[in-house]
């Protein structure tokens, strides 16, 4: 009973910490276990069977690689003798995903690496995938799909869709070596937790939960990114089941106030936490227009004078009314956007209004303009 009067007692404490309006995910979907990572591979190929489609011949290294293939069968030729619009160079790259082994298949991407035209109805002879430490880890070969099509026409006509000179071989590739995961420090006992969006506060919910779920103090905080959890007596034998059971757990995350504005395309995005201050928020359009209007000026016949050109120019500027709207202490990102959308503000003059904004002081919350 007391072991149940405190589990009760510290579930009241973690509810009683968390706001009302938040959100509840698992703690799956916003951690990642430290060790569980995937490997890039990459490698150069050649792709074949392309309908005259493929590198140019000023394209050198496709036709020493040509060469060197041709090499390999037993027929030997010149490389500055190939003539050959059918094959293209590649690079292969593909994801070596955590946890798989020898002789499991995953996809790859397929690159053009030369000036081909399309890979469209190519096929990718065997390539070896390297990692970082220069070791083989999978084979790729097969038909390229690119998911689109180029077609060209007489005249210089052309019709394209989607992107031909890269494609994918989905189950391209067989793994030949796999890579160990390890997961958690066996010596230690322990596994960490990795925050996707490190913050204290998340992380420290996130101990709490867990430590509501096993009991006791199985989960204590590093730092902003790392909760590092000791694995139980009973776990110990089956550390994924434990992993399982901790990706389950409900848990609150905390957002910081921060409002992210990208200039080049006027998206602005504004975090449910920023809060605005007192005050008085005003906005009108000025337009101005130019308008040029060219005119003769012709002299008078047998006069010296010559007949010319002459530009009107015309500037009109009308300025839209402005109208004064208050925002009043502790009002939410909500009556901002209603206040801002009663003024019929456009995103470009929000971008101005929020700068503004924080430049007197009134925007509670990080300003990040990309």
């Amino acid at each position: 009973m007391r072991r149940l009067l405190s589990v009760l007692i510290s579930v009241f404490c973690v509810l009683l910490a968390l706001p009302l309006w938040a959100e509840v995910v698992r703690i799956k979907d916003i951690t990642d276990i430290e060790g569980v990572r995937g490997n890039q591979l990459v490698g150069y190929g050649l792709v074949v069977g392309l309908s005259g489609t493929g590198d140019s011949q000023s394209t050198l290294f496709t036709n020493q690689a040509l060469a060197n293939v041709l090499a390999k069968f037993g027929i030997p030729v010149d490389s500055q003798l190939v003539r050959s619009r059918n094959v293209a160079s590649v690079l292969v790259t593909a994801e070596l995903p955590p946890f798989v082994r020898n002789g499991e298949r995953i996809d790859c991407i397929v690159s053009s690496l030369g000036d081909a035209k399309s890979l469209q109805g190519g096929v990718l002879l065997l390539t070896p995938l390297k990692g970082v430490d220069g070791k083989v880890y999978a084979v790729a070969q097969g038909p390229v799909s690119i998911g689109g099509f180029n077609v060209g026409g007489g005249g210089g006509n052309q019709v394209q869709r989607n992107h031909p000179t890269v494609g994918r071989i989905p189950g391209g590739a067989i793994v030949e070596r796999a890579v160990e995961t390890n997961f958690f420090n066996a010596a230690r006992g322990t596994l960490t937790l990795l925050l996707r969006n490190p913050d204290f506060v998340t992380a420290s919910r996130i101990a709490q939960a867990i430590n509501v779920e096993l009991g006791g103090d199985a989960a204590r905080v590093l730092d902003a990114n790392r909760v590092e959890v000791r694995i139980p007596e009973h776990y110990r034998d089956r550390v994924s089941q434990l992993v399982a059971l901790l990706g389950e757990i409900p848990v609150t995350p905390d957002a910081p106030a921060r409002v992210v504005v990208n200039e080049r395309t006027g998206t602005i995005v504004i975090g449910g936490n920023v809060r605005i201050l007192p005050v008085a928020l005003a906005h009108g359009n000025l337009t101005v227009t130019i308008r040029t209007q060219y005119e003769v000026s012709q002299p008078p016949p047998f006069s010296p004078g010559e007949t010319v050109v002459v530009p009107e120019t015309q500037v009109q500027v009308e300025e839209q009314e402005a109208r004064l709207f208050r925002v009043e202490s502790g009002n939410t990102i909500d009556d901002l956007v209603r206040v801002l959308n009663a003024l019929g503000v456009s995103p470009r003059d929000l971008i101005a209004i929020l700068q503004a904004l924080k430049e007197a002081g009134a925007l509670q919350g990080e300003l990040v303009i990309q």
